[in-house]
């Protein structure tokens, strides 16, 4: 016998809704109490005052465990909070730089890129060339070479740098 298709509906089916001849039974205290009929399921159930809930549809047959549904839910949601809590979104912070960059713009520069890697962001450096400086593109790889050096320890290179356009772009993650 195959199981019935689930219903898209948000969350496992409940007492009633599990429309099933036989379900593989767990009780209150987590013992297997074997393939038992759903009408006696549901009898034991309302017996211990509880709900009887389908917690793994897709087996054959379904298990469906005696519990009480509304902490279920809300334990449910409690993990489910607790996993976005958790979770660290990770943004690319923008470096601007330009081929003749001066020495303390270039340090002001990296002081701001290493507290990007500190937060744990990766960072996008961007060199424009602008006119004339298009014929000089070594001196913009000498420049991210010297910044991939710079960041060594804090950071390794996640997209080594590459011309677009008038501009070369390099990707930097924080180790």
């Amino acid at each position: 016998m195959k199981p019935l298709p689930v219903p898209p509906k948000d969350g496992p089916r409940v007492n009633r809704e599990i429309r099933i001849r036989e379900v593989q039974l767990i009780d209150q205290n987590g013992s297997n109490l074997g393939v038992t009929p759903t009408f006696e399921a549901l009898k034991l159930a309302e017996e211990a005052g509880l709900d009887l809930v389908e917690v793994a549809p897709n087996s054959s047959p379904p298990v469906c465990k005696i519990l009480d549904y509304g902490k279920y839910k809300f334990l449910e949601q409690k993990k489910a909070a607790e996993a976005r809590k958790n979770q660290k979104i990770v943004e690319v912070k923008e470096i601007k730089l330009r081929p003749g960059i001066d020495d303390h713009d270039y340090d002001v520069k990296m002081k701001a890129m290493k507290r990007f890697f500190e937060e744990g962001d990766k960072v996008k450096v961007t060199l424009r060339f602008r006119g004339r400086e298009m014929a000089h593109q070594d001196l913009g790889a000498k420049l991210l070479d010297r910044v991939k050096d710079d960041v060594g320890p804090l950071a390794k290179v996640e997209q080594d740098p590459k011309m677009e356009g008038k501009q070369m772009i390099m990707i930097l993650a924080p180790r």
